[in-house]
């Protein structure tokens, strides 16, 4: 199969690593990039020898013959160029947040589905190594049916240094990381049919909340904790780690920090060290988000190869984007939120 042509729009502090990712994986190569910035556009492509280069989206779709197009760019531009994708009969990879609100979401799903053309979410956080291991665990019944769990993100990291834009907005932590970590727990756990949740601002020089609680009811029956915060000072930071607690019938799941899994199961008690893989562009603490980079975007050309949805596709990720709003219309009202009402 001839490797296929794709191209970035957007070359901003997180699509560096994507674009790591695509020199790393079989099967697709990038051969024109696009960004607004002719700054970062030169930036960008200098460091990957990328010739084509774009300041503007329709010129780079009626210049290019393309087999996907990767969108890493802010959510307020990315429904005008999914649907600009879709018209083009381009598929696409879309980096989250997906969409400022679900309305726009639903469109940009919808435009795809009546082009025919396939749409992934960058939805990375649940292909962490780590994160797959725990779901390996769950699929080999060893801990029997989950009854509990709680995803846990608590870090006094500085994610504004890199990211300034994050102090700005009236939506923090939920919209940014709280995303990942209520995909995770719909990826381990199954779809949610409730969510109940209380938000808190402790940095005084942020416009959005840092910490977030949300108690989520599952359709399997179970019952989750998701826990987000930006505010936890901690003796060995924990950044970027997700710390998992699941409770089964037969057993339970500790992925403690340090990557440290713990299984009590059936067969008796087995620890093993998950640690990601330390890619040779990668650099620690970010390691772990940046081999699942190389991971999805591996699944999404996979997909595209044998002509399968991807597991984070455009209609899956409306499940955890509606999950984000929930627990905003959740935290305003102090009321649980039934998620079948928003998904309609």
């Amino acid at each position: 199969m001839a490797e296929l042509r794709g191209a970035l729009i957007g070359c901003g502090f997180f699509a560096v690593n994507q674009m790591h990712a695509w020199r790393d994986i079989a099967g697709a190569s990038i051969v024109a990039i696009c960004d607004r910035d002719p700054e970062r556009l030169k930036i960008v492509g200098d460091q990957f020898g990328i010739a084509k280069r774009y300041t503007d989206a329709a010129e780079l779709f009626a210049g290019e013959s393309l087999d996907f197009v990767d969108i890493a760019t802010t959510a307020p531009s990315h429904r005008p160029l999914v649907e600009m994708a879709a018209a083009h009969r381009v598929p696409v990879i879309c980096q989250k947040p997906f969409a400022p609100t679900l309305a726009d979401a639903k469109a940009m799903v919808g435009a795809c589905a009546q082009a025919g053309v396939p749409l992934m979410v960058h939805e990375n956080f649940r292909w962490q190594s780590p994160i797959q291991a725990v779901r390996a665990v769950l699929d080999s019944g060893e801990i029997g049916t989950p009854f509990f769990g709680r995803i846990s993100f608590r870090s006094a990291y500085d994610v504004f240094s890199g990211q300034p834009y994050l102090a700005t907005g009236k939506r923090f932590i939920i919209e940014d990381l709280g995303i990942h970590i209520l995909d995770i727990a719909r990826f381990l756990l199954g779809d949610v049919s409730v969510i109940t949740t209380r938000t808190v601002r402790i940095n005084p020089g942020i416009s959005g909340e840092d910490v977030a609680t949300m108690l989520m009811d599952h359709d399997s029956g179970a019952i989750s904790v998701v826990d987000c915060s930006y505010a936890t000072k901690l003796a060995t930071e924990p950044f970027p780690e997700t710390l998992i607690e699941i409770d089964g019938s037969d057993g339970t799941i500790r992925l403690a920090q340090g990557y440290r899994l713990t299984v009590t199961g059936k067969s008796g008690t087995a620890i093993t060290d998950v640690s990601p893989p330390l890619l040779p562009w990668a650099s620690r603490p970010w390691h772990n988000i940046q081999e699942s980079v190389v991971a999805i975007q591996q699944h999404w050309v996979d997909c595209l190869a044998k002509g399968i949805e991807p597991a984070t596709s455009g209609a899956d990720n409306l499940k955890t984007f509606a999950l984000v709003e929930a627990a905003y219309a959740g935290a305003a009202s102090r009321q649980p939120v039934q998620l079948d009402t928003l998904l309609k």
